[in-house]
């Protein structure tokens, strides 16, 4: 059975992703997470999970390597979706993974830019009319959206926008999220 290895940064995204996973019937048996933190672990060929995965993959046991990581914000100087996918691209060649890897930068897809991270794509899902009402409330009590805690977006999610149903992955922005999983699964 191909093992897949799925490389995330941080607690909510490991939870989407393992939602989406059983949202769309994939075997989760199969995967093994490797957190990395923050972003730039991505970009840091000596860390702990890269050395732990390089062994794996070496020794058969990791077939397919999935990296899942935000875009973040151009202005912050934190990458944007371009900048971060030529950093991830030199990482993946230099760990000797190109033929094994596949990738998917979170971002609002909303954007021209296509900046953001997974809390971006989750209110993305938001119907309108429910987003004008979070903006205006963020907007009157000084809450920066581009600098804020990301995690006040996904209670905002959970509590507001979809109280009975925390994710909508049936949402067309969830489609290429979805359909990059799924090929990952099938190949």
């Amino acid at each position: 059975m191909t093992k897949i290895a799925i490389l995330h940064e941080g607690v909510l995204d490991k939870k989407v992703i393992e939602g989406l996973i059983k949202h769309i019937g994939l075997n989760e048996k199969r995967i093994v997470f490797y957190p990395m933190g923050v972003k730039s672990n991505f970009f840091d060929e000596k860390h702990p999970a890269y050395i732990s995965l390089s062994l794996s993959v070496e020794n058969d046991e990791i077939n397919k390597v999935f990296f899942i990581l935000d875009a973040d914000n151009c202005y912050m100087n934190q990458g944007g979706m371009i900048k971060t996918q030529e950093k991830l691209q030199v990482m993946i060649k230099s760990l000797g993974f190109e033929s094994i890897s596949r990738f998917y930068i979170t971002h609002d897809p909303r954007t021209e830019d296509k900046e953001g991270f997974i809390e971006s794509l989750l209110l993305s899902t938001i119907p309108e009319e429910k987003m004008n009402c979070i903006d205006r409330f963020l907007e009157c009590t000084g809450f920066d959206k581009k600098g804020g805690d990301k995690s006040t977006y996904e209670r905002i999610y959970k509590s507001i926008a979809h109280p009975l149903s925390p994710y909508n992955f049936d949402h067309i922005h969830f489609n290429e999220l979805r359909t990059q999983l799924t090929q990952l699964f099938a190949d």
